[in-house]
Parts: structure tokens; sequence; C-alpha cells
């Protein structure tokens, strides 16, 4: 006789047969009265009928066994289902597998509770995949961590490579009695950079000034800086001529910086300024050309009117030639060197503040002190920009020339 298609029994047991998951039905003491093939096999039995009788102390370790036991009873107690625990659980045999399983109390016909019944997924795979991306966040948020604070030691230690003080002419006066005056500022688009200024004393007349820019900004960028700044002392010293020096720097940093796999280059301005004659010799490598605020005609002009005077970047082409130009500063005079940071900030439709709109901003701003002057410059370009923030480093580096060295008050 052929069975009824839609007969309980029959739809129950197509149920039981072809489910993959396992399905388990127990009585009062928690011992198998109706299984399927799936829980057979997962229990380790030959067919559903072997398993009957059975409990899970015949199929789990004593402390999983006892779990899934106290569990089942508080069900029975309490008529109070287990949806979705996820578990995991050890064979007999030293397996370990991770299932999720819901749990119900089984009724008879007067809703009195005569067992329980559940139904329960073997979720290893899928589990073993969220505990080890679980480990891996762990682990990459601990090397993020340990590197933020590589990073912040880093922008602690970059901080020493800037001016702490500045060297003041005649030597041992105060700062504000010497016959010039330097002052720069630094700010870091991220938590280190690849803007390095520095300004050293050369003789007993004579101080050096040095700006660079690493391309780029970050870790990569300040690299770069550090390498520059182990250059500079030895450097400063041994070359007198600007020009000279930069192509010291050059020759030292190509090697380094050009290769196959890696690609840096910066660029720098390097002045060196007589207190005495107010003397300035200066070279240039792919820098932007400083500012000259020039007190007698109360004016802001670019120091250098011939751009044939700048040189390429450093380490970008070998033997590369950076000429020395010369110019005399007067007394009341300043000079300003920066970063493109400063002008590269663009507004809310990509127009960039750019040079020009910087030469004009520093031509309302004549006669500012150096300490007053930057932070002036700097608004102007911040104000400018579409967020009133900066995308790239900045600094700016200077020079206010007071009077010849040696000259008394009056």
């Amino acid at each position: 006789m052929t069975p009824d298609p839609y007969d309980p029994r029959f739809l129950l047991q197509n149920l039981m047969d072809n489910m993959t998951d396992t399905i388990c039905f127990k009585d009062l003491q928690s011992r198998f009265i109706l299984v399927n093939k799936s829980a057979a096999v997962w229990h380790g039995y030959d067919t559903p009928a072997d398993a009957l009788g059975r409990s899970d102390f015949d199929n789990y370790k004593e402390a999983d066994a006892r779990r899934m036991f106290a569990a089942e009873q508080r069900i029975i107690a309490t008529g109070e289902p287990l949806e979705g625990i996820v578990e995991k659980v050890t064979l007999k045999d030293g397996q370990t597998a991770w299932v999720s399983t819901t749990k119900m109390p089984l009724r008879d016909s007067a809703r009195k509770v005569v067992g329980t019944f559940g139904v329960s997924r073997d979720i290893t795979v899928q589990k073993e995949a969220e505990l080890r991306a679980a480990y891996y966040a762990e682990q990459i948020k601990r090397i993020k961590e340990e590197m933020e604070e590589e990073v912040r030691m880093a922008a602690e230690l970059q901080k020493t490579f800037f001016p702490r003080s500045y060297p003041t002419f005649p030597r041992g006066v105060a700062p504000s009695a010497s016959a010039v005056r330097f002052h720069h500022h630094y700010r870091a688009s991220e938590m280190v950079s690849g803007d390095f200024c520095s300004v050293r004393r050369l003789s007993e007349t004579e101080s050096g000034i040095l700006l660079c820019d690493v391309m780029g900004h970050g870790v990569r960028a300040a690299l770069g800086t550090a390498l520059i700044y182990a250059m500079v002392e030895e450097l400063m010293h041994r070359e007198s001529d600007p020009g000279h020096f930069l192509g010291r720097m050059n020759e030292l940093l190509l090697p380094i910086l050009h290769q196959e796999d890696t690609f840096l280059y910066a660029t720098a301005c390097y002045a060196v300024f007589d207190a005495a004659t107010g003397r300035l010799r200066m070279a240039n490598a792919g820098h932007p050309i400083p500012l000259h605020f020039q007190a007698s005609e109360k004016k802001a002009d670019w120091l250098l009117g011939d751009t044939s005077m700048r040189g390429p970047a450093l380490a970008i082409a070998e033997d590369a030639g950076y000429p020395t130009a010369e110019v005399r500063i007067h007394p009341g005079d300043a000079v300003v060197m920066y970063t493109d940071g400063l002008y590269e900030v663009p507004d809310s439709d990509g127009a960039e503040f750019g040079e020009e709109r910087l030469l004009a901003a520093a031509q309302r701003h004549v006669g500012q002190p150096l300490p007053e002057l930057f932070p002036a410059l700097i608004d102007e370009s911040r104000r400018f920009s579409a967020n009133g923030m900066f995308d790239d480093d900045v600094c700016l580096v200077g020079l206010a020339y007071q009077k010849p060295m040696g000259l008394k008050d009056e």
C-alpha cells in the first residue's frame, strides 16, 4: 500500500531521514527515545536504533554531558525552552566541535512535560573561522597599538630635531639684544612629518638656516627627515657655501632615497647669514622661494626674482647643480622660508591658496615681528581652505635683522 504523502508520520520520517541537522527526542531521564540518521552518525552509531536508551553520558566527555543533562532537567522543571545556544562540545573520542542547539519541552496530549526534544547544527567551520577572525583582529589591534605607540615616541623624538633655542650675535647676549633674531613654527598633519628646519651658529658672525621638506607625510617622510637631521651638523660646518652644501646633501641622499622599490625626494632651502654685514647667501633645491620683508619700502616680495637660481629637488638626479645667490639684507628686514603645505590648501571650489595669495597676505602683515607674523600667515591660509584644515605638514623658519653686529644701541 502506497503511504499517504500527507500522513504526519510519513512527513516526520522524511524529515528525520533527510535532515542534516541532528534531531533528538529524550525522556525525563534525558535518554534517547528517537533520533534521526544525522544524530546517529554524529554520536557514532550505525543506525538510529542503536542510540535508543543511551544518553549524552555515553557520547560526550563527563563535563559536557553533565552540562547538557542539567540544561534538559531545567527545561523539564520549568517548561522553558533553550533557543540558539552556541556551545563547544567534546565527544568521547576527544574530537571537539561547536554546535548551535535549540531544546524544547516534550509534552503529551494533556500538555504535561514528558521529556525534551531538540535540534543541533554543527557550526564548527563557521565558529572556527569566527574565532580566527577575532584572533587576527586582536593581533592586528595589538600591532596597531604598538605601532601607534612607536609613532608617538617617534613624534616626541622628532620634536627634538627642531630648534629649542637660537644662537645670538654677539655670542652670549640676550635674545632681545641680538643683532639677528630667529623664529620657527611647525605643525604636522599627522603625528610625524616630513618637514624639518635647523638654525645653527657657524661662526662668530654667521648662522646657517635650513628648511627641508621630504615628499609626502607620515612615517615614510619622517624617516627621510631623520636621515637629513643626522647629516646637517657635519655638513653645515664643513660646507660654508650653500650651493655646495645642497650638492653634498644630494650626493648622500640619492643612493638612500632613490632605489628601485623606494622613491623619496626632498626639497630644501639653505641660507648663510652674516650678522656683521647683512650678507645672505642662499641655495635652493626645488623649494618655494623665501619671502623678503623690506622695512625701508614697507613691502613683501620674493627674496629671489630669478627662478633659474633654483636647482632640482634632492635625491632626484646625480651631479645636480645648486647655484648660490647673494642678497643684501638691511636692518629691519626679515626673511621667511616656508614649506608648500602653507599654500597648497584648496577652497570649496578646488582653487588653491597659492603663492600669489601668500605674497599678498605677506604684504598685509609687513612690519610684524616673526612670532606674530607666522600665525597671521597660517591663519590667512587656513581661513581660505574649504575645511579650515591643512592636509600637509607646515613649517616656517625665518630671521629678522635688527642691526649690524657690533653697532651699539643709540
